[in-house]
């Protein structure tokens, strides 16, 4: 198991929720104070406050500043932070009126995915996102600079030290750019590797914390990373997977979503999610056990439709049964009244119950795409057999009397007009003996 991330000289920190009618206090405070742990936060105390409306200028009311800055100096606080996503102007106008660093909810998940991040594309796209980010907050601290004035001994520098920070931010950007259009280029190759082989590939979504990792340790005995916290996973890992009565898969964990997620982390991680556009298949995994079940799912939903998933086939995966008092099990209902998969399994990862009745959703569902063939090769077609096997096409082979080979093939479509197409000039002698299995 891979070690967690040490959180040495835990910042003081107060949290501050501004709310309208419509927010879930409850739910809304316990996210944004698990995030901020999950940063290495010490979480001193937490103010609530509503408006119809953000003041443009410091985002709280001027009221509300003086309070938060009066507990900054009792409390001896460290760090604000807000559950907003705030404008650069805002979070600097607030940090002088209350004199204590504020950090903003798009803030606070850059630096957890900075610090989960453990592979080179992963490092890549979170630096990427926080450039982004910085980018609009750069300080004007450099105030002997600022200025460019005339005359003898006034004449300033011909680049002031805000724009040459602006300056190498935008190189920086660039070659990341171009670095991760690299690692998207390695990705899409290996990707079409895997298409000469036709394995589906099963990406595993959810929010953040639902257990994704935890269930994809229990299908493919790996030892993913998984802890009881936000955004455990970062980067993105595939497992090849044995199915009864199927044969192998590839099953990817992703990074968890969650509500508000920013705009710029979906940009930025455009190369891993495209992982789980390409899919065959999505397990939706939600955590049944908590209040906010259904908000979740809509949240997880709204990431699928921008990143343009939303219309891959998905089964519902409902885990952590064993914190409800839910027992494991399954309703299918497969495109009874649409062209979506309508499917939902109960189950838990911890305990291992129902992980049974998951295996046989993903099977059922992946076989319909196959159809069971009988195929006829003589000795002098062994080469085609080759690359029948290769790819993992045959069930069964039997040899007759006279030599020849007698194939079970499984193809789906795709495979199907692969062998017509790339073997025409066999079609009499071969196609012709192929037929769907009765069974």
């Amino acid at each position: 198991m891979f070690d967690a991330p040490e959180k040495l000289n835990k910042p003081r920190t107060l949290i501050i929720y501004q709310r309208d009618s419509s927010d879930n206090d409850v739910s809304a405070i316990e996210e944004i104070t698990l995030l901020a742990e999950s940063a290495g936060c010490e979480v001193v105390d937490t103010i609530t406050a509503y408006r119809s409306s953000p003041d443009k200028a410091t985002f709280v009311g001027k009221g509300k500043a003086d309070e938060i800055k009066e507990i900054v100096h009792i409390d001896d606080i460290e760090l604000v932070i807000l559950n907003h996503s705030v404008g650069p102007v805002q979070e600097r106008n607030l940090e002088k009126k209350v004199d204590c660093r504020v950090l903003d909810r798009t803030g606070l998940i850059l630096d957890i995915f900075a610090q989960r991040a453990r592979t080179r594309e992963g490092k890549l796209q979170v630096e990427l996102a926080q450039l982004t980010h910085i980018s609009t907050r750069l300080v004007r601290g450099w105030t002997h600079l600022e200025r460019q004035k005339g005359g003898i001994g006034l004449r300033g520098p011909g680049e002031t030290q805000l724009e040459t920070d602006r300056r190498l931010i935008g190189q920086r950007m660039k070659n990341l750019h171009k670095r991760l259009e690299k690692v998207s280029a390695q990705r899409n190759l290996r990707r079409k590797s895997r298409k000469k082989v036709p394995i589906p590939t099963v990406s595993m979504v959810g929010y953040t914390n639902a257990g994704k990792s935890s269930l994809f340790n229990s299908l493919t005995d790996s030892n993913v990373y998984a802890e009881d916290q936000l955004f455990a996973t970062l980067d993105t890992t595939m497992r090849r997977l044995e199915l009864d009565q199927y044969g192998p898969i590839v099953l990817s964990d992703t990074v968890g979503f969650i509500q508000d997620l920013p705009h710029s982390l979906v940009q930025a991680f455009h190369s891993t999610l495209e992982e789980v556009t390409n899919a065959h298949l999505l397990l939706h995994i939600v955590d049944c056990a908590t209040p906010e079940r259904d908000q979740r799912i809509e949240e997880v939903n709204a990431v699928l439709k921008e990143i343009g998933a939303d219309d891959i086939p998905t089964i519902m995966v409902f885990n952590k049964i064993d914190l409800t008092e839910k027992s494991a099990k399954r309703i299918s209902n497969p495109y009874e009244k649409s062209n979506k998969l309508d499917e939902r399994v109960w189950l838990s990862a911890h305990t291992g119950e129902g992980l049974d009745l998951l295996l046989t959703a993903i099977t059922e569902h992946l076989s319909r795409d196959f159809q069971s063939y009988t195929l006829k090769l003589s000795p002098s077609e062994a080469r085609l057999r080759a690359v029948l096997f290769s790819k993992e096409l045959i069930q069964n082979e039997e040899i007759d009397d006279d030599g020849c080979f007698i194939l079970t093939l499984r193809l789906s479509k795709s495979d199907l007009g692969w062998l017509q197409k790339n073997h025409s000039e066999c079609e009499l002698t071969v196609l012709k003996l192929v037929t769907p299995d009765a069974a």
